[in-house]
């Protein structure tokens, strides 16, 4: 997309069901909707969350205001609530599965970087849910302050505050994961 804060010439092609339009917003948002949904929900079910958040963008384009959030973070709205959905819907915690080393006999190298990954996910996942979602809205996502502080109705500077203070108690519980590993 041309400008993340929205740009009036791409949503009218968007309004007119241009599907030129629509495919050059889904190329640019897939990969970090991808990323997001995955976060959130797990890669067994990333596929239908950015179908169902883009099937649902282009229904409900006729509702964008370009005068609020950018295009990007307003289909970023649109994934949150299909993955609070999704979450309802299941009844599932959120979790991601951790992926088996490939091969154990080999470098020692590749088994510590597995194990500080363990260790890094166990982390995130002591963090709060508010934590959680700031980290993935910003980093993830790669949505700005200004539009994260606009889905979450909270200033950009609260947001910026809150992202790292969210990235120190990562970076501290990380440390104490990675200990247990070595103990």
């Amino acid at each position: 997309m041309p400008d993340r804060t929205g740009d009036d010439g791409l949503v009218e092609r968007l309004r007119h069901r241009d599907g030129e339009a629509w495919e050059a917003v889904y190329l640019d948002l897939y990969p970090r909707l991808r990323a997001f949904a995955a976060r959130r929900v797990g890669e067994q079910f990333v596929a239908d969350i950015v179908a169902t958040t883009m099937t649902k963008a282009v229904a409900s384009i006729d509702r964008f205001d370009s005068s609020g959030t950018g295009l990007a973070a307003w289909v970023f709205g649109i994934c949150r609530h299909v993955v609070a959905d999704h979450h309802r819907a299941t009844a599932r915690e959120l979790r991601r599965p951790t992926p088996v080393a490939e091969s154990v006999a080999g470098a020692d190298h590749t088994i510590e970087f597995d194990e500080e990954k363990q260790a890094m996910r166990r982390a995130y996942g002591l963090l709060s849910g508010e934590d959680r979602e700031v980290l993935d809205l910003r980093v993830i996502a790669g949505l700005t302050a200004d539009e994260v502080g606009a889905l979450l109705g909270r200033k950009a500077g609260a947001i910026r505050m809150a992202q790292s203070r969210a990235l120190d108690r990562l970076r501290d519980r990380f440390k104490d994961e990675f200990k247990e590993v070595y103990r």
